[in-house]
């Protein structure tokens, strides 16, 4: 085995081919088992928001919370609080511990909060209680979202890591299937006063059982070189290939042009964050903030108040609703799927403008039908799910560019700043189109609150074609050289 990591007795730096043989790696068992155990964060984002959504009716009830529908409506905005403080806390604790630590820690907060979720008490004003834990449920998805998009870049191979991140993203919706499933079975077949509350219990059972795959994961060999840790890192790399090499045989050779000389660097506060992403990165910045703001309140603003739309305007029983949601939420899931590869293929800046750009016209094609009265709740629903189609693909394609176009030791913490500056616009959408809905008989309001997410998408498009990187099939050192390395050019001066 290559020695990949030494140091002089003159020198304090590193000198490292660990990044090129993470990169050079073919598809294998460990990778499989890498993307299971970490991707199940966004299917249980997914079946969180779902399941609030669809329990919300049963907690008005007096044999159960007996809360408002104003109270209900505010537990997705305590969630998404959560996961704002959960992204920005946890995501600076992943760039200074490392990722492992941090994916391990995160999930077990999700299980808590959930789980006690499950456990409020009736009655009284133990709702505030039930804010509580959503708050606690959604800080550990919120971290989730910061730590494990930087592990899963860190251990893929460069040549997969686009439609592996899409895919990853995209199971977001097989949650939310899953979510439904679950609420629409629990809700009618098990009692009000416990329906709702074994609903809730699915997630931690989930949780619990990926904490036991979890525990045999590594740590990013890529975080432990950067900071500094070569032996750690060393034993890590060997054990990957180890794993690697007993499914798929020898190993391709190491290009030796690929190493990087590291000097670990300090770490960085958001104050000097916030600096050096619009100073040293300003086109790229301003990109991912596009991308994630423009699509964080088109799904928010449609998502949220998709039910609601079902039953003013076309007369869907409420219990009913989830039926259509299935169509819904195949589309967002099939989008990621079907079109991750091409993201590796034909390149990130030409999809990315053309999933958002297409997304964006043909909800101006679904607006004009609704406004016109053209449209059933069938048809309604199938341009939903062909207009997010495109634009789950480039959604997911948001958190990817997120997490690839900044340097390793930033890495958490970036991807935490667009997240929690795109939920705060996502709670905006949500809360405007509420209004727009209204009692269900102006169609006109509705009508401009879907072109200006139509035209929000498109902006979003159009930033991709100005300020897009070409990441595919390249090293995240190319992409992004790290703080931590010398002697190597920058990809921040042109972008």
């Amino acid at each position: 085995m290559a020695t990949t990591s030494s140091t002089t007795t003159s020198s304090p730096n590193i000198r490292s081919l660990i990044p090129a043989r993470i990169d050079r790696l073919p598809w294998s068992k460990f990778h499989t088992r890498l993307v299971m155990a970490l991707g199940v964060a966004w299917i249980l984002d997914g079946l969180e928001i779902t399941i609030a959504s669809n329990v919300g009716p049963d907690l008005t009830l007096h044999n159960t919370l007996n809360m408002s529908a104003g109270a209900v409506s505010d537990i997705a905005w305590w969630y998404l609080i959560g996961e704002v403080i959960g992204a920005l806390f946890f995501g600076r604790l992943s760039d200074k511990l490392g990722r492992k630590n941090l994916f391990m820690i995160t999930l077990g907060v999700y299980l808590v909060g959930s789980g006690l979720t499950a456990c409020t008490p009736d009655g009284g004003h133990w709702f505030i209680f039930l804010y509580a834990t959503r708050v606690i449920a959604g800080m550990g998805i919120g971290g989730e979202y910061a730590a494990i998009n930087s592990a899963i870049d860190e251990m893929i191979p460069a040549k997969f890591r686009g439609r592996i991140d899409l895919a990853v993203n995209g199971t977001y919706w097989a949650g939310a299937i899953l979510g439904t499933v679950v609420t629409l079975w629990a809700l009618n077949h098990v009692d009000a006063a416990w329906g709702w509350r074994v609903a809730y219990f699915v997630g931690p059972v989930l949780a619990l059982c990926i904490i036991l795959v979890r525990r045999n994961l590594p740590e990013s060999p890529r975080w432990q070189i950067m900071h500094g840790r070569q032996v750690e890192a060393e034993r890590t790399i060997n054990e990957i290939e180890q794993q690697v090499s007993a499914t798929r045989g020898p190993l391709p050779p190491v290009d030796e042009s690929k190493e990087l000389e590291i000097h670990p660097a300090a770490q960085i506060g958001y104050v000097t964050l916030l600096r050096t992403l619009f100073r040293v990165y300003p086109g790229r910045s301003t990109l991912v903030a596009a991308l994630m703001i423009t699509q964080s309140f088109l799904y928010n603003a449609i998502f949220f108040t998709s039910s609601l739309v079902l039953e003013y305007f076309f007369h869907v029983k409420a219990t009913d609703t989830g039926y259509y949601f299935f169509a819904f939420a195949a589309g967002n899931l099939l989008g990621p799927l079907t079109l991750g590869r091409l993201f590796d293929t034909i390149g990130r800046k030409k999809m990315i403008s053309s999933t958002y750009i297409t997304a964006g016209l043909l909800l101006v094609i679904t607006a004009v039908l609704f406004k016109q009265g053209d449209l059933t709740a069938t048809t309604q629903t199938i341009c939903w799910a062909v207009v997010f189609f495109f634009a789950s693909a480039g959604a997911s394609a948001g958190y990817l560019t997120a997490s690839e176009v900044f340097p390793l030791e930033v890495r958490a913490k970036s991807i935490a700043v667009f997240f929690a500056i795109a939920q705060l616009f996502g709670a905006f959408g949500t809360h405007w189109y509420g209004h727009l809905i209204g009692n269900g008989t102006d169609r006109n309001s509705l009508f401009l609150g879907y072109m200006v997410g139509a035209v929000a998408m498109i902006l979003g498009g159009v930033a991709a074609i100005f300020f897009g990187v070409n990441a595919e099939g390249k090293s995240l050192e190319d992409v992004a050289t790290p703080l931590s390395v010398i002697g190597k050019p920058s990809e921040a001066s042109s972008s």
